[in-house]
């Protein structure tokens, strides 16, 4: 009996409380629950449609018959499907296993990470280069290690999530400059020249505008005023420039910006993974500090092997890069002689601005059923009233599917009074 009634005791409470925690669990089920109907009704809800063949010119999708012509992907080159960068991740992953079960400095590095490594820096012609599972890694890795409440952050009001991101985890002073505004970031450079380091942070090319950083006006600024010049080049490296070396490439200033984070998820390969590039010593003080580089699995040989094929076919030939610029000119040509506003300049992503989010939304969905898979963007991911279709070239897509996709647009269009 006491056994019986001591079980009863013990039971009881834990009943209760597994009570109680159902109750508070079914309260933030309503509100969140709620909270997706706001975004449904405000039409900016996002659908995932599940792909069921490799990133290409063109891709299937679950629950429909026919192909897509693919122009939403960040596949700049073609290559993550490409057969030689298949071939060095099968290769690698024979010789060298599927991954390293742990961090670098406790595990061991792989050859491959280093020579990797010494590719990227050979790339972008810099000292050193570290890799991380993913530029947002490197961005969350970098601010933090690197600077202290004796530093000062200037970013451009319209730099990428992960740079914000990273930012917020720095003891460092921050400041935005607005978009693109020199005079701006002059005049925060002059006021924080105190600070032991002053760092100008921005996009080479912003993804969601397309827009170019004016990286020769930062880059004097910089030098006048004894700053360090950040970039992140994940919509660049690869694809910008006449040899794909991204914004410095643009504009012939290759090897000048001091630190570079960028990413192997986009051009180079398509599949995953990071890094920071620049000078030795910071390099070497990220592999002791950045938290993301000394708690996180490096990564696996497949991704390490690919990025490395990658860079390789960049560097013997300009002819992605070369179709590239001619899809993405005759594509922005053709639209803007229809009447459509497309934002940004000389670059593979050409935003097609609409305002309206249910309106990029209902064309995007036009699009798909006239076989041109594209995505409507809208609040969060841009500033609320400033939605469009955010359309990608790619150096796969033939003439033929460039004209393709724009006659869908042109029909589109006219039927909405967009044009």
């Amino acid at each position: 009996m006491l056994g019986h009634t001591a079980a009863k005791l013990i039971t009881t409470p834990i009943i209760s409380t597994q009570i109680r925690c159902l109750s508070v669990l079914s309260g933030i089920r309503e509100q969140i629950q709620n909270e997706l109907q706001l975004i449904k009704d405000a039409g900016t809800f996002k659908h995932e449609r599940v792909i069921t063949s490799p990133q290409a010119a063109r891709v299937t999708i679950q629950g429909r018959d026919q192909p897509l012509l693919n122009f939403c992907a960040n596949n700049y080159l073609g290559l993550s499907s490409n057969s030689e960068v298949i071939s060095a991740a099968k290769s690698a992953l024979a010789t060298h296993g599927a991954g390293m079960s742990s961090v670098r400095f406790i595990c061991g590095t792989q050859d491959i990470h280093k020579e990797l490594e010494k590719k990227i820096s050979t790339f972008h012609q810099k000292e050193d280069s570290i890799l991380y599972s993913s530029c947002f890694d490197a961005n969350a890795g970098f601010f933090e290690a690197f600077l202290n409440e004796d530093d000062v952050i200037i970013s451009d009001t319209l730099n990428h999530a992960s740079i914000i991101d990273g930012i917020r985890l720095s003891k460092a002073k921050r400041l935005r400059y607005k978009h693109m505004d020199m005079d701006d970031l002059e005049m925060q450079l002059k006021d924080n020249q105190k600070s032991r380091r002053r760092l100008v942070v921005s996009d080479g090319v912003f993804s969601m505008d397309g827009d170019i950083t004016p990286l020769k006006d930062i880059l004097f600024l910089a030098s006048k005023y004894n700053a360090l010049v950040f970039l992140d080049e994940c919509h660049a490296t690869g694809l910008f420039g006449k040899s794909g070396r991204g914004t410095e490439d643009y504009y012939d200033v290759i090897g000048k910006v001091h630190i570079i984070n960028s990413t192997l998820g986009k051009a180079l390969g398509g599949a995953s993974g990071g890094y920071t590039s620049g000078p030795k010593e910071i390099i070497d003080l990220l592999r002791q500090k950045s938290r993301p580089y000394l708690f996180s699995n490096t990564l696996p040989p497949p991704m390490v092997a690919g990025a490395s094929k990658v860079l390789d076919i960049l560097m013997r030939s300009s002819q992605l890069t070369e179709k590239l610029a001619s899809n993405t000119k005759q594509f922005r040509d053709k639209m803007t002689s229809l009447g459509f506003k497309i934002l940004g300049a000389n670059h593979p992503i050409c935003p097609v601005y609409l305002g309206d989010a249910r309106l990029a939304t209902g064309m995007a969905e036009d699009m798909l059923n006239r076989g041109i898979y594209v995505i409507g963007f809208s609040y969060p991911v841009v500033p609320e009233g400033q939605a469009r279709i955010r359309v990608q070239l790619s150096a796969v897509h033939s003439s033929e599917d460039v004209d393709t996709c724009v006659n869908a647009f042109a029909e589109i269009g006219k039927s909405k009074g967009v044009i």
